[in-house]
């Protein structure tokens, strides 16, 4: 894609996080779904790495290599005419730069990037680590003149047996991730607790991303919460999959 299709598309992205609230970002994974969530009137789209996965016969958690991702996600890009993030995990071992000069060259416009590296052993990054890595995609982009959407994700929670427990670290370490230039940050896991949820969204500036399944949550929910971007994850493919075998059971022999 040429870079002014691309600066293009990254600017849109931004006047739609401002735009809405929340932004919801169907997750899709091929490029039907991506076809399928324009058509029904979505103005931008995220790739997540669990569906990509999955769709492809790979593991979750960095069973793909980067350049593989890549190669995926390209025609993804090409097949639809709005901006589109894509989920890259923890960087595929990846230096920011080449991480953001890879995706930027097929058109990616968004990214998300989590603090568990799947890489070395599934260890999660210290706070002023995970910033740092968040900092050098800032720059990267700037360096590249396209105003990529970085969006922090922290597993804190997902990690933890009582998520009410690390409150306080997760909140230092999305606050680290913005005051490092993330557009918006995402703290995994807590989408059904609405007090969690409230205490991330009023310790930062930038919009919080929450999980949601596109059946079982309740949009009104999100926004009456403060929540102010929205991704499926691995759910709404998870949701199509139960209504196909839905459908499907009456003719299985």
């Amino acid at each position: 894609m040429d870079l002014r299709t691309t600066v293009a598309r990254a600017q849109r992205l931004r006047q739609l996080h401002a735009q809405y609230q929340p932004l919801v970002l169907p997750t899709v994974w091929d490029v039907w779904s991506a076809r399928t969530a324009v058509g029904a009137g979505f103005p931008a789209l995220t790739v997540g790495s669990h569906p990509l996965a999955d769709s492809r016969g790979a593991d979750d958690h960095e069973g793909q290599t980067f350049e593989e991702v890549l190669a995926a996600v390209r025609p993804i890009i090409a097949a639809v005419d709005v901006p589109v993030s894509v989920d890259l995990e923890a960087g595929y071992g990846q230096q920011p730069a080449d991480l953001v000069a890879g995706l930027t060259e097929v058109g990616g416009v968004g990214l998300n990037i989590e603090d568990t590296v799947h890489s070395d052993g599934g260890r999660v990054r210290g706070t002023q680590e995970h910033a740092s890595y968040v900092a050098g995609l800032r720059a990267a982009a700037d360096d590249a003149g396209i105003p990529l959407w970085v969006n922090g994700r922290t597993d804190l929670f997902l990690h933890a047996e009582d998520p009410s427990a690390v409150l306080d670290e997760a909140i230092e370490r999305l606050r680290a991730m913005e005051q490092a230039g993330a557009d918006s940050v995402y703290p995994v896991r807590i989408q059904d607790d609405d007090e969690l949820l409230a205490a991330v969204v009023g310790a930062v500036a930038v919009p919080v991303n929450s999980t949601a399944h596109p059946v079982k949550h309740d949009l009104e929910r999100f926004r009456r919460l403060g929540v102010g971007r929205i991704t499926y994850g691995p759910l709404l493919q998870l949701a199509l999959a139960d209504a196909m075998k839905g459908m499907l059971g009456p003719w299985a022999p």
